[in-house]
């Protein structure tokens, strides 16, 4: 499904040197579940969850999904790539001046979709994250579990096969965490979506995640199961994040 053949990252810093973000990495995501990124701050993932939409290009490597390399893809046919790629931002990333249906409806307008299409697939997807009644709201007017439900609606409308989420929780209360996740399930088990969510939160990844990758200084550790809400980690730092949880 999704496929990172020896991809890496480098950027040089104000003072002219190089920074390794990811070092070599090979990793295979399979279609329909959900995957972890995690590891301390500044592991590299947030760097990692960017390479596989290339909103990050790799210095090397392949970044194949759905059969295709989208590492030598021109921009154009980069965005008509994405429109197979949801994505869910930490900070949630909503227009202000449109209503919540707007914000949904956003990416089916720049992917061209008919308008009598786009109103129903919008109320769909705000059906399925619960947000039917805000539809005429403005963000501003939204709680922030609101608005990340949003952002989730927004990523499912085009029917992606695969969903990106950037610490989408990172901001929230505990309960509204637990509704959120509720959320993603929902879609990963209706949909067969699958989902790749980066956190710092342990309790995400056992809530949440089939498997996950440990990162630890831009370097791959391992890819542990997630077992009945345990993390099967082997490595000895994989080991520590999860003591430190």
């Amino acid at each position: 499904m999704i496929t990172l053949d020896n991809v890496s990252k480098k950027y040089q810093t104000r003072d002219k040197k190089w920074f390794t973000a990811i070092e070599p990495t090979t990793l295979t995501i399979e279609q329909g579940e959900i995957f972890g990124l995690m590891g301390y701050s500044g592991a590299g993932k947030s760097t990692l969850l960017r390479l596989i939409n290339l909103l990050e290009r790799p210095d090397s490597g392949k970044v194949m999904i759905d059969g295709q390399d989208l590492t030598f893809m021109t921009e154009a046919q980069l965005r008509q790539a994405r429109q197979n790629i949801g994505m869910i931002f930490q900070q949630f990333n909503l227009l202000s001046n449109r209503t919540v249906a707007e914000n949904v409806a956003f990416p089916l307008e720049i992917a061209g979709w008919d308008k009598d299409k786009i109103a129903p697939r919008v109320a769909e997807c705000l059906q399925i994250v619960g947000l039917t009644e805000r539809s005429e709201h403005y963000p501003a007017q939204l709680s922030g579990g609101q608005k990340q439900r949003v952002g989730i609606a927004r990523a499912l409308a085009p029917n992606p096969s695969v969903i990106l989420a950037d610490e989408p929780t990172s901001a929230l209360d505990p309960i509204t965490t637990r509704d959120v996740l509720q959320c993603l399930r929902k879609i990963n088990q209706q949909f067969k979506v699958t989902i790749v969510i980066v956190t710092h939160e342990m309790s995400v990844i056992r809530k949440l995640c089939n498997r996950t990758a440990l990162l630890h200084q831009g370097k791959l550790l391992e890819v542990a199961d997630v077992k009945d809400g345990v993390i099967l980690a082997q490595s000895e730092i994989g080991q520590d994040l999860l003591r430190d949880d």
